[in-house]
């Protein structure tokens, strides 16, 4: 909020150049919400992906929480009023990958009743096609 009361006192003094640094943070600021947020979403997604190549199985709730979260990674990338995204490929690759050792930790605990540590899950798993899956999950159209 202070940011916005600044931006209007440096507008009204007509001071672009300072408004336009001001306009920057917020839209840093705004990307970095966006960012946490489709990495919730990532974890949960590179979560389910990992049981299932683990225990080479799916299950129904599994695949509606890996199309769930696809569905709001989608959502909350997609810019409404200018189109286009928020994140660009290289961007959605970089956040899968910060989401992995979150992924992995969770899914220790519920892949094969938890009777595996991340690090030996890891090893069982191939992180890279996880990865692949998922991005292609959200790249790929409606």
């Amino acid at each position: 909020m202070e940011e916005l009361l600044e931006l209007k006192q440096l507008l009204l003094e007509g001071d672009i150049k300072g408004s336009l640094i001001i306009v920057e943070e917020l839209e840093e600021m705004g990307k970095k919400d966006i960012i946490k947020t489709i990495r919730s979403y990532a974890v949960i997604l590179v979560l389910h992906l990992i049981k299932q190549q683990a225990e080479n199985r799916t299950t129904r709730s599994w695949d509606v929480s890996v199309s769930n979260s696809v569905e709001e990674i989608k959502l909350e990338n997609k810019r409404r009023k200018a189109g286009g995204f928020y994140l660009d490929r290289d961007e959605l690759i970089e956040t899968l990958e910060a989401a992995w050792s979150q992924a992995i930790k969770k899914a220790s605990l519920e892949a094969n009743e938890g009777i595996y540590t991340a690090n030996e899950l890891e090893k069982m798993v191939y992180k890279q096609a996880i990865l692949d899956r998922a991005l292609s999950l959200i790249l790929s159209p409606e």
